[in-house]
C-alpha cells in the first residue's frame, strides 16, 4: 500500500510496511483518512538529519490527536536515509500522529533493547518518489518559533494526503 503527501513543494510517495510494522501503519491511515495531515506542516527541519511533520496546523498549534499507539521499532527496519519513523517523546510508547523522514542513515535510533533508551523510532514506510521534495525541504532555512526549534522559514504544507490500496 502507498500513500501520498501532496505538499506545497511537490508530492512525496511512501510504501508502507503494513506487514512489519501493523498498528503504526493502521495509526497513520487514520489520521490519513480522517484528513488530520490535511493542511499541517513539516514543523521540524535538521539538515543531515531528518525533516518532522505531522502534528501542527498552519498556526503552529499542535493538533489534538489520539492516544499514544505501543513502539515497533523491535520490527527489524533501520532508519536508513529514505524511510520514515514515528516521531515520539522520551516515553518509548509515546507515539500519536508526528512522524520524520530518514535525511541520513539513523542507525542511533534504530531498536537495541526494550529498555527506556533502547526502544528506538518505529520505521512504518520509505519514499519512493520524490525524495528530491524532502532533499529540498531537508536544505531550507530554519529559526526558532516560541519554544520550538529548526521551525523552516517558508512554510512547508502537508495540503493532503491520498491513500492507494
Amino acid at each position: 500500500m502507498k500513500v501520498t503527501l501532496h505538499t506545497n513543494h511537490g508530492d512525496i510517495t511512501m510504501k508502507l510496511f503494513a506487514d512489519e510494522a501493523p498498528k503504526t501503519v493502521e495509526n497513520f491511515l487514520r489520521y490519513a483518512r480522517e484528513g488530520f495531515y490535511d493542511n499541517t506542516l513539516f514543523h521540524r527541519v535538521i539538515k543531515g538529519f531528518m525533516v518532522q511533520g505531522g502534528g501542527f496546523n498552519l498556526e503552529m498549534v499542535q493538533k489534538e490527536t489520539h492516544e499514544p499507539i505501543e513502539n515497533e521499532a523491535d520490527n527489524g527496519l533501520k532508519n536508513k536515509k529514505g524511510t520514515v519513523a514515528m516521531a515520539r517523546t522520551q516515553d518509548p510508547h509515546s507515539a500519536t500522529s508526528q512522524f520524520f523522514i530518514n535525511c541520513a542513515d539513523n542507525d542511533f535510533l534504530d531498536f537495541k533493547n526494550k529498555s527506556v533508551g533502547g526502544w528506538g523510532y518505529c520505521v512504518f514506510a520509505e519514499v519512493t518518489e520524490g525524495m528530491t521534495v524532502v532533499n529540498d525541504i531537508e536544505q531550507m532555512r530554519t529559526e526558532g518559533a516560541g519554544w520550538h526549534q529548526d521551525v523552516p522559514v517558508d512554510d512547508v504544507i502537508i495540503e493532503r494526503v491520498s491513500i492507494d490500496d
